[in-house]
């Protein structure tokens, strides 16, 4: 990761030089260069439209943005931010020799008639990426001017040429790790009023500088929106980020380092996309965390402590391969799994296999009392089929040896389990749970491992017979894994054939049921052969090896626990509505489960002002959300959606099929063939829906609210 440890920006403006130096131009520069500069003012004049006139007829401004990237962390940063939320934008390669340049025909024309403004919003590395004498400077400043379009300086420094005073003059500049920064009064009336008011930077490694900033003291014509104290001034405060409005233009200045994954930066990404939009874009966004509890009515293995593996694995060498003592919730599990619910504020998906329970209750006299807890419980909880007994539903496994292969036929064929097994496996356990009473949609699967799809490196297709099953089942939305399958992608080429829904793994482990447990195996994991681990972090380019073993007794809560809260949180964060995954083992016993849920919504709602809730979708709004997003964005990409605005009307088009996210201020109202109706849904201060055209109609048709 990209600690964001910059300390300069790229071309930092020389003393007493700001982004406003070409408007001086004609000041007292030689004749020839005054009459240079009327002649360029006289021929812009004739291409773009005077204040007066854009006030008297209002432009077309198109709902898209420019980026103007040097390849800099920051600038990637708020491009990530406009690609996860489906802002459409241009980019433009500063270090590009083809590039185009930027002059009036780049960012204006007309159109039947009316002057258009070809993008609603720039971001800049820095506020003078062109040069700040440039031609292309002084016409995109121009531009802006002209058509009141806002600009983002992504990162730069505190000086007089966007709106500060130097550091040295009362601000303060350094390291930021464990900084705690307010967002000030403006800032929560303004485009972080979804913030609760403080922001405290990562400090993730005391070894390491994560961000470095500059905080200067705010000069005329600058607003504040994020600020931080500075030593010995008296209670004084310096800006971080703010608005700096001049020469009939604004910008949003930013003057700390950051990259896409820090804290800071997904905690403003979304104001700083509303800011540079007007709060008016194509794209949406929510914070989602949904957690899936696979293996509900099963028992789950254990890991051995003294073998470094868990007996009834394939792989454990040296077990009789039983396994002994598994784990599985008791109804004291199941009482405070509902009481933690309730006092939480959030619903857990309950993946469960109905075959195993049943099992369970005849090895055990007839008798089980988690299920009958459960089930007596089942309203207070959503429900996901994880099939009836959980096998294997890919390739026949050859468990002869280590690892497992495909089993194959005489001729050399994979054998498969068959199409009547897996469907029997779906059916049978949806029927359980409707003869439970249990409340289940029968287009949402989960299987167990994740399997019947590919998995590598054994089984580098899908079971043939899958897509046939889950047809036979009405299944549309069948669990991946999302280390392995990151993307959405369908099964079969039929129409209306089931798509994935990728889901992340939790790092608490499925064969542990105690913090020693879980430190143990993940010492195993996370260390090198020389402190005694198994050196697949040695190995493995996407690990990292710890410094050293966790100590079994407090490793868990020290270490573990900030760790994938820090990474879950990362997740609800980054407008990711992919659910998480553990076990139904991570509630029992020692129920390692809740720390990190616990401090993931404590962190979440300490941040988070009300208006921006975690939003808890099911598995089927999940899939519904990433299909929608991949139609989007294939349409984004092809040019076949245009969306602009004109005064209070806002305008998209997409191709038939596709439904478009629309961002909006709140009091917008989507126009009906007759009437009008209030658009979208509240969330984080703006109103935000996927929408079509009402029936007659070819194109969305907004209303913004005029005050």
């Amino acid at each position: 990761m990209d600690s964001g440890r910059i300390r300069t920006p790229r071309t930092a403006p020389r003393t007493g030089r700001g982004a406003r130096s070409a408007s001086r131009a004609t000041g007292g520069a030689p004749r020839t260069a005054r009459v240079a500069a009327l002649a360029a003012a006289a021929l812009l004049a004739t291409v773009v439209p005077s204040a007066q006139a854009v006030a008297a007829s209002p432009p077309r401004v198109d709902l898209t943005v420019l980026v103007v990237d040097d390849g800099g962390s920051a600038v990637g940063a708020i491009t990530a931010e406009l690609k996860g939320s489906g802002v459409p934008y241009r980019r433009i390669d500063l270090n590009d020799p083809n590039r185009p340049v930027l002059n009036t025909a780049f960012l204006s024309d007309t159109i039947d008639g009316r002057p258009r403004a070809k993008y609603q919003g720039v971001v800049l590395p820095h506020e003078t990426a062109f040069g700040p004498d440039s031609a292309e400077h002084t016409a995109l400043q121009a531009y802006e001017r002209t058509f009141g379009i806002p600009q983002v300086d992504a990162y730069t420094w505190s000086h007089p040429g966007v709106g500060l005073d130097y550091t040295n003059e009362g601000g303060w500049s350094g390291v930021l790790d464990g900084t705690t920064a307010g967002v000030t009064a403006a800032g929560k009336a303004g485009p972080f009023r979804y913030l609760s008011g403080a922001l405290t930077f990562e400090d993730n490694d005391p070894s390491i500088a994560e961000s470095y900033g500059y905080a200067g003291r705010p000069r005329a014509g600058y607003t504040s929106y994020l600020d931080v104290p500075v030593a010995g001034s008296d209670g004084g405060r310096a800006s971080l980020v703010g608005e700096y409005a001049a020469d009939g233009r604004r910008e949003l200045v930013v003057t700390f380092a950051y990259n896409q994954h820090q804290r800071q930066f997904r905690a403003l990404a979304r104001g700083i996309v509303e800011w540079l939009t007007q709060g008016v874009h194509l794209g949406q966004s929510r914070n989602y965390l949904s957690v899936h509890v696979d293996d509900v009515f099963a028992p789950d293995a254990r890991w051995d402590t003294a073998l470094d593996c868990t007996p009834g694995d394939f792989d454990c060498v040296g077990d009789d391969g039983e396994g002994v003592d598994p784990i599985r919730m008791t109804v004291a599990d199941a009482q405070y799994a509902a009481a933690w619910q309730k006092a939480s504020g959030f619903t857990l998906d309950m993946v469960y296999n109905g075959g195993q329970g049943e099992q369970w209750r005849t090895e055990h006299g007839g008798s089980d009392p988690l299920t009958d807890r459960l089930v007596a419980d089942r309203a207070q909880y959503r429900w996901i089929n994880h099939t009836y007994t959980h096998p294997f539903l890919g390739c026949v496994q050859d468990n002869a040896v280590v690892p497992w292969q495909c089993a194959k036929d005489t001729a050399g064929n994979t054998l498969w389990v068959s199409r009547s097994a897996l469907s029997g496996q779906i059916r049978n356990n949806h029927n359980w749970a409707v003869g439970k009473g249990l409340s289940v949609d029968r287009a949402e699967l989960v299987t167990g491992e994740h399997s019947g799809l590919k998995t590598l490196p054994q089984q580098p297709v899908d079971n043939p017979n899958l897509a046939g099953a889950l047809a036979d089942n009405g299944v549309k939305w069948i669990a991946s894994d999302n280390s392995r399958e990151p993307q959405q992608r369908s099964l079969g080429t039929t129409t209306g054939a089931a798509k994935t829904v990728p889901r992340h793994p939790m790092n608490v482990y499925y064969n542990v049921g105690t913090a020693a447990e879980m430190t143990d195996e993940y010492n195993w994991v996370y260390t090198s052969r020389a402190d005694g681990g198994s050196g697949v972090c040695e190995i493995n380019p996407a690990s990292t090896c710890l410094p050293a073993p966790l100590p079994t007794t407090t490793g868990y809560a020290d270490h573990i626990v900030p760790q994938e809260a820090r990474t879950a949180l990362s997740h609800v964060m980054g407008n990711d509505p992919r659910p998480h995954y553990v076990h139904q083992s991570n509630l029992a016993e020692e129920r390692l489960l809740y720390p990190v849920l616990d401090k993931v919504l404590a962190d979440y709602r300490a941040l988070f002002a009300p208006s921006a809730p975690v939003v808890n979708p099911r598995h089927r709004d999940v899939g519904t959300e990433l299909n929608r997003r991949a139609a989007w964005d294939q349409a984004v990409a092809a040019g076949r959606v245009t969306a602009y605005r004109i005064g209070s009307t806002v305008t998209v088009k997409a191709p038939a099929g596709v439904t478009a996210p629309i961002t909006a201020s709140e009091g917008t109202r989507k126009q009906l063939l007759l009437g009008s109706t209030a658009f979208g849904a509240p969330y984080a201060g703006t109103r935000s829906a996927w929408t079509t055209p009402e029936p007659l109609q070819t194109s969305v048709t907004l209303t913004l609210p005029t005050a």
